[in-house]
């Protein structure tokens, strides 16, 4: 069956099954990041998105441009901090990962999620990634494994990478 027989209205999408995956977006400055991170969570049927700190927040002209969308039946949630987005998270049973390269990160190919189990995914700022303070306050740290010189992706594109493999992994919805 190809995904063009499964394709939802705007309408069945916000009533269809969900992976067990949230986005929190902490500190993003590009609409156009954000945008992404919607077509993507619109794609892979995830759970909603969490907007943190001065991550800007739909209808902002950029985030149009690049859901396509998206933005209209994903479902997305304001926070003022990204702690009060992981407290909100985890009182609804949400395990928190950073993706973020530290001392002790786990290779997203070594990640290894109870299937079903639910996860809440913090991508951080453009420039300085998640702050400290947000991965103390996780479960886990995830990177992904990069060969290059900059050891650095777009976080959008990022996103695509780790969203994808965390839906693998914890188990396609419907």
């Amino acid at each position: 069956m190809s995904s063009k027989d499964t394709r939802l209205t705007p309408d069945s999408f916000r009533d269809a099954p969900k992976a067990n995956v949230r986005v929190v977006l902490e500190n993003i400055r590009s609409g156009l990041n954000v945008g992404a991170f919607f077509r993507t969570a619109d794609a892979l049927r995830i759970d909603g998105i969490d907007l943190c700190g001065y991550t800007a927040h739909p209808p902002q002209r950029d985030i149009l441009k690049s859901a396509l969308g998206a933005s209209e039946h994903v479902q997305w949630t304001p926070h003022e901090t990204t702690e009060q987005a992981i407290q909100a998270l985890r009182s609804e049973g949400f395990n928190i990962a950073s993706i973020e390269q530290t001392p002790d990160s786990v290779s997203l190919v070594d990640w290894s999620p109870e299937p079903g189990s639910k996860w809440a995914l913090v991508f951080g700022n453009e420039v300085r990634g998640v702050a400290p303070e947000t991965t103390a306050m996780a479960d886990i740290a995830l990177e992904i494994p990069q060969f290059g010189v900059k050891q650095s992706l777009n976080v959008s594109v990022c996103g695509g990478i780790v969203l994808w493999e965390a839906v693998r992994k914890l188990g396609f919805p419907g």
